[in-house]
């Protein structure tokens, strides 16, 4: 999104968009009460088995008991919620939800003596961790599609930093800052465009933009002497610094005051025992009952693979996992034996296709995938089942970055490769709902990056969910 396609950024105000951010509210109450209708839904299936039955006064209690949930939203700065990301956004929702019928479940108790159903509270309460996040997401895809989300910012700077943010803010535009030009003292980067928003002319003109942009984005890299009180001087409602420092955690990071001058913690989480505790945790309690549920699922595969081909229903391969040890990578089989001798033999009959694979380490059009359960398997990422057995033995996590093959490793420079032995091997991750197959080399090393320094339950919860839709909708996968 540019100001280009959107001229009405340029001008606009808060005022004039708020009731954008008022309907993705309402799209939140609906479906705070769409969680509490399939709650009902639920108790009404299981009323037979249930001691007593909910009237309408209890209904109409728990009603406007979650309405609370919307102001608390409120104050956590959810709505309209600019500058969160998407799992700072699931980690406020999360606890606010928490919160919020923590606190139904013990005005019941103390204040109420017990009228509410707690089986209603409960349902309701899984559906409310669901639903409203989900149609958060839609109503702002829906905003953002339309030009009517976000507010303009100017960036000050058009260097390397300035172009990285730019392109940043114009590939995720549901962060909510929409660049609308950018400042810079060199006379060289003036009357050019960077990422399609132009380069306005020397920072001298900020004043200017302070009646038409909502923030300001200083990008200047190391700020010369006469630079460094610029941040203190622009008169926006917002002013963002960006660190020259590149490379480093930019989640979890909070500001310090070290005796009047400004530092910034970088909490390293995967270094913290108990953090990783909770990480094998998670995966155990997630991956029994997926395993539990997927046998059958990779029973008829297996089937299905000895039918058509000749050899062993399942592949293993020995790969890299955390502290460099290998471990036995096990997926369903979804290419023929004699795979290497086809392959070849199409890089010499399709020399293009080389180049593809030298850049994915994949081929939209593989000539050793198996016909029918091959390409579904691939498809749906269903035949990295057998891999959730390896998450129960804690060789490898639901999240993470990907086991690759030893040729695939060889690509990446060698201190990446340290970087990703730090943690347990994936099932899926940061790059797989990010960009799945159409991602090149460039792109898994940054994004397995990012993921490594700036782990949290919430980005595992995050990329979980993602996976879910990226798995379901089959994109980008081949």
């Amino acid at each position: 999104m540019s100001t280009a396609a959107h001229p009405a950024l340029a001008s606009r105000s808060l005022e004039t968009h708020a009731w954008s951010v008022a309907a993705v509210i309402g799209a939140d109450v609906a479906a705070l009460e769409t969680s509490l209708a399939l709650g009902l839904a639920c108790h009404a299936l299981l009323a037979r088995w249930m001691a007593h039955s909910i009237g309408v006064e209890q209904y109409f209690a728990v009603a406007v008991g979650i309405l609370l949930l919307p102001l608390v939203n409120y104050q956590l700065g959810i709505y309209p919620g600019y500058l969160l990301g998407p799992v700072e956004r699931l980690r406020r929702r999360t606890l606010a939800t928490l919160a919020v019928f923590g606190g139904l479940v013990a005005w019941d108790n103390i204040v109420a003596r017990g009228v509410l159903s707690r089986g209603v509270l409960l349902a309701t309460f899984a559906f409310a961790l669901v639903l409203p996040p989900l149609a958060e997401s839609a109503s702002r895809r829906f905003f953002v599609a339309r030009g009517r989300w976000g507010i303009p910012v100017v960036v000050l700077g058009a260097g390397a930093n300035a172009r990285a943010i730019v392109r940043t803010l114009r590939a995720d535009p549901q962060l909510g800052l929409v660049p609308i030009a950018l400042l810079d003292n060199h006379p060289d980067a003036w009357n050019r465009s960077i990422e399609g928003v132009p380069v306005a002319g020397p920072l001298g003109l900020a004043c200017d933009f302070e009646t038409r942009a909502e923030a300001a984005i200083v990008a200047l890299g190391d700020l010369s002497s006469e630079d460094a009180a610029l941040p203190q001087e622009l008169n926006f409602p917002r002013v963002i610094v960006l660190p020259p420092s590149i490379g480093v955690a930019s989640m979890w990071v909070t500001a310090r005051d070290l005796g009047g001058s400004l530092g910034l913690e970088i909490k390293k989480n995967l270094l913290v025992p108990r953090h990783l505790s909770l990480k094998r945790a998670m995966d155990r309690a997630i991956a029994l009952p997926l395993f539990v549920a997927s046998l059958p699922v990779i029973a008829i595969a297996a089937v299905w693979i000895k039918l058509i081909s000749r050899g062993p229903a399942f592949y293993c391969q020995m790969r890299e996992g955390a502290g460099g040890r290998p471990i036995m990578v096990w997926k369903l089989r979804t290419m023929h034996v004699a795979g290497e001798r086809l392959l070849e033999a199409w890089f010499n009959e399709h020399p293009e296709a080389r180049l593809e694979w030298t850049r994915h380490f994949k081929l939209r059009r593989d000539p050793r995938v198996l016909p029918g359960i091959g390409q579904l398997l691939r498809r749906t990422s269903l035949d990295e089942l057998p891999q959730l057995w390896s998450v129960l033995r804690g060789e490898m996590s639901l999240v993470g970055p990907r086991p690759f093959p030893d040729y695939h490793l060889e690509q990446f420079p060698p201190e990446f490769r340290a970087l990703r032995t730090r943690v347990l091997p994936g099932l899926t991750g940061m790059w797989q709902v990010s960009a799945r197959s159409e991602g090149d080399i460039d792109q898994q090393e940054s994004l397995d990056t990012y993921y490594i320094r700036n782990w949290s339950p919430w980005l595992d919860l995050y990329i979980l969910a993602r996976t879910v839709s990226a798995v379901l909708l089959a994109r980008g996968a081949y």
